[in-house]
């Protein structure tokens, strides 16, 4: 059996295939990436007088399927360097090429006798134990292998992408009866750690998991809306963030996944599923037929549920589709009273349970109701159809289509014996198997609390079995439960990791730094000081942190207090240092949203564990101030230590970079980017998969300790240019200014940045200290922030949520 994947084949260039590609690309995975021959010339390639036997002409399929990866947005790709890794070619001329892969993967047309015929080729020429899986999104894995050789069948297992697969956490994995279990396993293990995936295994049924809930969902919600007479906008304000699900609630959903791809899975239900109870749910309605037929397939065509509409004078419109005439109208802003009266519940789940019961008798709440309960009883009817138990599918749909909640998480939530007694008043008198199997076991929720442990229900047993975590998977809320917090306030907590590790997780609004972070991670150096081996800097939330508390900035530069600015920024300075130079290890593990004072804090950690999908930069340019927080002076210091060495090397390119960095307010949007602009650097480590960010950053501690970690003490010897250096990068900034580029406000804080990029007032080269450089941050972030124009951006970002451009 193969014990490790070094080179992978994906078979489809199309939208799925090509951005597979991508992503085992991103996780350093050779992938050669294969198409069809075309059968004709383009015009392009009759005017160059190629031929169909040309290269060029051969490998176009897979050319233009890897060129919109190379586009696509957001971005397939970490950067734009990974795509190197992914060599082109056809079915025709490459597929004995295929003897070197260790894992092949279908990705081409969903149609049965196109897959069996490419298989049949690909058994010949793969080797032994190499593993083949489908990315079908629902037709029958062992239907597609008929035929095939043991080995290949014994291999043989579907795996399910969710698109895009850079982004979509989930990934089903569908063993066939013939599959060898450690086949199932170690692609299982690879899949978590290298690609950083959500595995949930699946079985061969129709549309597997999530697509099964998730189609079976959509309908009923597509059938109530035209039966109840609702908008396509009221539809996606109830069934949005309100009810814990994402922002593109439902139709702008569709829009984004494409409406032909959700036409041709609800069909394939549908021919696939003849003993379905719901079947005849699952009939396109002729106004989403007419949609297809005339292209409105969502983003990719331009227009779908939603229309974005240029007029004269205004601006972007967006426009809504009125599905009774098909005509689009300007968006209606929906007003649903029943939301407006739940709003204030903070739990999604008591948001749902106040709208079921108590506002039943109303529309939206019998809207809710509606598809709901039709969601609730069809997925209990599933188990064990789809999946063995109820946390796989509750997985799937959380991590599928980012719901909050699973669905037997919305069991419990409404109440088991409550949902069911209102079914059954409404004459609905079949309860699902294991909802009768639930109750008749006197229990009456799908989880249970044990221990400070979650326990799900098992529906063979009719017993909670526990669920055991993941091994390399520390959850902080479990960790609380079982009281190892070591000391906590409002916006932070100190955890104790075990294996005498510490862990500072932020708990703020968006994980904002204000006084009480500040005074955590102070609190925070003196235990690890006293009583653990290292600490670990990091958080489960949505990001890591978003940077300061601007509010409280604009509130104190309102009131003038101009040394309460002043003391602030020299505190967090201090603090960063304090990590920085710490007696212990420090590793910070950044992950999504890292920005501002969230940015400087990983960059003077000992050590920083990020997970891919990290997008960090310094961006206090943006509100019209610099970064003070120790973030300036840190990258200017990791430049120049970096930079080729030597009495007549230039250092000056390397300074306008960092310059350009900061002033540009860059921002990385996958760690491999970050490494590329200095937020990252060599020695750090990279977590595909970000739930087993903290555990990874707390082994990363673990070496340092056993490696024998030394602090380093604060720097004397930066050197910085001079007058000279900062002549340069002001001509540089006069002259964007004068073409049109920046506006006056942006070229003032350009040159506050570059005064302390070049060492401040200084005639010559020297070197100075840290504290020197920090001095000059703090000195320009005082003076800006009390100009109006600064301010004025602060506000703009408050209120809409993006920076002013000037």
């Amino acid at each position: 059996m193969i014990n490790r994947i070094k080179k992978a084949a994906v078979l489809g260039a199309g939208v799925m295939g090509a951005k597979i590609a991508a992503h085992l690309a991103n996780a350093g995975i050779e992938v050669r990436l294969l198409d069809i021959a075309p059968r004709e010339l383009t015009a392009d390639e009759q005017a160059k007088g190629l031929s169909l036997h040309h290269r060029d002409v051969r490998n176009r399929i897979a050319r233009l399927g890897l060129e919109s990866a190379k586009n696509a947005q957001p971005a397939a790709f970490f950067t734009p360097e990974t795509a190197q890794l992914i060599t082109l070619g056809n079915f025709e001329d490459d597929l004995p090429a295929l003897a070197d892969a260790d894992w092949i993967i279908e990705a081409v047309v969903e149609n049965l006798e196109v897959k069996q015929g490419l298989l049949k080729k690909v058994d010949h020429y793969r080797r032994p134990y190499a593993m083949v899986t489908s990315n079908t999104s629902g037709l029958p894995l062992q239907s597609i292998a008929v035929g095939l050789s043991e080995d290949f069948r014994r291999h043989w297992l579907g795996t399910h992408f969710f698109n895009p697969p850079r982004y979509m956490n989930l990934l089903e994995i569908i063993p066939t009866p013939e599959t060898l279990p450690e086949v199932t396993q170690f692609l299982t293990h690879f899949c978590d750690y290298t690609l950083g995936k959500g595995v949930v295994l699946a079985k061969d049924s129709p549309n597997f998991i999530a697509n099964r809930i998730g189609t079976l969902g959509a309908m009923q919600t597509i059938k109530i809306m035209m039966e109840d007479g609702f908008t396509i906008e009221e539809v996606d304000k109830i069934f949005g963030p309100a009810l814990g699900r994402p922002k593109s609630a439902v139709f702008r959903t569709f829009d984004l996944a494409g409406l032909d791809t959700f036409t041709n899975v609800v069909k394939n239900l549908y021919q696939n599923s003849p003993l379905d109870e719901k079947r005849d749910l699952f009939i396109i309605p002729p106004f989403i037929e007419k949609m297809v037929a005339n292209r409105w397939l969502g983003d990719k065509t331009g227009q779908g549920f939603y229309k974005k509409e240029k007029i004269k004078g205004v601006g972007t419109q967006i426009l809504s589709l009125d599905y009774n005439t098909l005509e689009y109208r300007p968006q209606q802003k929906p007003e649903l009273a029943e939301l407006d009266a739940v709003k204030n519940i903070e739990d999604p789940r008591e948001r749902i349970r106040a709208l079921v019961f108590e506002h039943q008798n109303t529309r939206v709440g019998q809207f809710v109701w509606k598809i709901l309960s039709e969601v609730l009883v069809y997925t209990a009817n599933r188990v064990p159809e789809i999946a063995d138990d109820i946390v796989s599918i509750d997985n799937a749909m959380k991590w599928g289509f980012n719901w909050e909640y699973g669905v037997f998480e919305t069991w419990d939530a409404l109440g088991v014996p409550q949902v069911v007694k209102r079914l059954q008043a409404e004459g609905k008198k079949e309860i699902p198997p294991i909802v009768q199997k639930l109750l008749d076991s006197k229990k009456k929720s799908f989880y249970q609390a044990r221990k400070s442990k979650r326990a799900y229900f098992d529906f063979y047993s009719a017993e909670y079995r526990p669920m055991a975590a993941a091994p390399g998977v520390t959850i902080l809320a479990d960790l609380k439960s079982r009281n190892k917090v070591v000391k906590s306030n409002d916006s932070a907590s100190l955890i104790d990791l075990g294996d005498d590790v510490a862990g500072l997780e932020f708990h703020s609004k968006m994980n904002a730094i204000g006084g009480e972070t500040l005074e955590m991670m102070r609190d925070a150096l003196a235990e690890v000081d006293a009583r653990f081996a290292g600490l670990v800097i990091g958080n489960q939330g949505e990001n890591f942190c978003v940077g300061a508390n601007i509010m409280l900035l604009l509130m104190e530069a309102g009131q003038q207090n101009w040394s309460g600015i002043d003391m602030a920024a020299k505190a967090f300075q201090d603090l960063n240092m304090a990590l920085r130079y710490s007696p212990k290890p420090v590793v910070v593990a950044p992950f999504g949203m890292t920005f501002g004072g969230g940015c400087e804090i990983t960059l003077h950690g000992s050590r920083v564990q990020m997970a891919a999908e990290t997008y960090i930069g310094l961006v206090e340019v943006g509100v019209g101030l610099i970064p003070a927080g120790g973030g300036t002076k840190e990258l200017l210091l990791r430049t120049v230590d970096l930079s080729p060495k030597g009495e007549n090397v230039d250092l000056f390119p390397h300074v306008k970079r960092t310059f350009e960095t900061i002033g540009m307010a860059k921002v990385a949007t996958s760690a491999l980017e970050a490494r590329k602009l200095g937020f990252l650097r060599e020695t750090d480590g990279l977590s595909m998969n970000k739930a087993r960010l903290i555990e990874d950053a707390k082994q990363a501690v673990l070496a340092m300790v056993r490696m024998g970690y030394k602090p380093g003490r604060p720097r004397t010897d930066v050197p910085v240019l001079g007058e000279s250096a900062l002549s340069a990068l002001k001509l540089g900034i006069h002259l964007m200014q004068r073409a049109g580029y920046i506006s006056e406000h942006d070229a003032h804080i350009g040159r506050k940045l570059a005064y302390i990029l070049t060492g401040g007032d200084l005639s010559q080269p020297t070197k100075v200290s840290e504290q020197y450089l920090l001095d000059l941050e703090r000195e320009a972030f005082l003076s800006l922030a009390g100009e109006p124009k600064t301010q004025e951006r602060i506000m703009y970002m408050l209120q809409n949520g993006k920076p002013l451009r000037n």
